[in-house]
């Protein structure tokens, strides 16, 4: 099973097959991904409007397209699409954190009251009590926003989305809606995955730096790597070019028509979710950051301290960080995420010698895994 990570849960439905294309391999690998084009492949078949895959291991870089990228146009997916990668914005805004951590400018075991007094309060949350770390890996017990029933009615399903999918909405925003309900438990006694937890996590990367954490993102990590097409859009409501459509259902059942939602603010995401890249540049990533080219020793190991995850038994949650037991016993490391119209996973090896990073330009056909699982563990 894996771990929900998306903004707002959507439930699967397949698509005509008819959407289904070819998939298309290139570069020095093509040869041993047999496995994982097939499960491309499969996706579409399935229902997935079109799939863009990079995989980077010691015999080159491979990618793959499958499906369409515009279902007006019949326009395939190109495996430099830039696309939204949601909650994968998470693992970014962790190593940000932590490199703060690694210079002594905050401790994980800080509160969210040292560095934002007072703003964690109502309904018995109680800032006084949270640290930075609890943040980061979601055992803070922080009631997630995304789950606010008028939230998701006014963002999430068709008729608010298409009022509200140009609105700006600010981080105090979304920690004000979170704190109209109770916590979901008391701080460090258990986990539940919550938004609202990296949208303050972004708060403190700015009042500890004096810089957004958009901005810090930007120096410590973007530039550094070079990831050319790695971004925190902010309020911009289009995805820079190549890129495709992104497709919705806009509601809580498998039933019904199929939107184009590519043009949203993503403001609604903040340091939870807002930053869009491709499958090369999450590549870079998360390859530098398991070999320890981003933290120091003490805070990778920080980092990859995990915590269980109820009813996932084959994933513990570390730092901004998912360490994910496949079928065959690999472990690999990285974070999925979704948001309108896109879910998006990005893997690596312990090493961070073989990676593989992935997009469905559809959020409502269920999970990346089957094609993690073929990339990793084979045919």
């Amino acid at each position: 099973m894996r771990v929900r990570t998306a903004l707002v849960g959507t439930t699967a439905l397949l698509l005509s097959a008819a959407l289904a294309g070819p998939a298309v391999a290139a570069g020095p690998g093509a040869g041993g991904h047999v496995a994982t084009r097939r499960a491309v492949e499969a996706a579409v078949a399935a229902g997935v409007p079109g799939v863009t895959v990079t995989a980077k291991d010691i015999r080159g870089t491979w990618s793959a397209t499958a499906g369409v990228g515009d279902v007006v146009t019949g326009a395939p997916r190109s495996a430099a699409d830039r696309y939204r990668v949601g909650s994968v914005t998470k693992t970014f805004v962790a190593t940000v954190l932590l490199q703060l951590e690694a210079e002594g400018r905050l401790t994980l075991d800080d509160t969210v009251d040292t560095w934002l007094p007072g703003l964690l309060r109502g309904h018995g949350h109680d800032g006084r009590r949270i640290t930075v770390r609890q943040l980061l890996n979601h055992t803070s017990g922080v009631y997630n926003y995304t789950s606010d029933a008028d939230f998701v009615r006014a963002h999430f399903l068709r008729d608010g989305f298409f009022r509200h999918r140009y609105d700006t909405l600010t981080p105090r925003d979304l920690v004000e809606t979170a704190m109209r309900h109770e916590p979901d438990f008391a701080p460090g006694t258990s986990w539940k995955y919550s938004n609202t937890n990296y949208v303050v996590a972004g708060m403190v990367i700015e009042k500890v730096t004096g810089r957004s954490y958009a901005t810090e993102i930007e120096r410590r990590v973007i530039r550094p790597l070079r990831l050319t097409a790695t971004s925190l859009p902010g309020t911009r409501v289009t995805v820079p070019r190549p890129s495709s459509r992104a497709y919705s259902k806009l509601a809580p059942t498998s039933t019904g028509p199929t939107y184009d939602v590519t043009e949203l603010n993503p403001s609604i995401a903040s340091a939870a979710g807002e930053m869009i890249s491709d499958s090369a540049d999450l590549d870079r990533f998360y390859s530098a950051l398991l070999s320890g080219k981003l933290l120091p020793s003490r805070q990778l190991k920080e980092m990859k301290t995990t915590v269980r995850v109820d009813g996932s038994p084959d994933t513990g949650y570390g730092l901004g960080l998912m360490d994910t037991r496949l079928s065959c016993g690999v472990h690999v490391w990285g974070h999925d995420g979704g948001i309108h119209g896109s879910a998006t996973s990005a893997m690596t090896t312990a090493d961070g010698r073989h990676s593989l990073a992935l997009n469905f330009n559809g959020d409502w056909v269920g999970g990346t895994g089957a094609v993690t699982e073929k990339e990793f563990c084979g045919g």
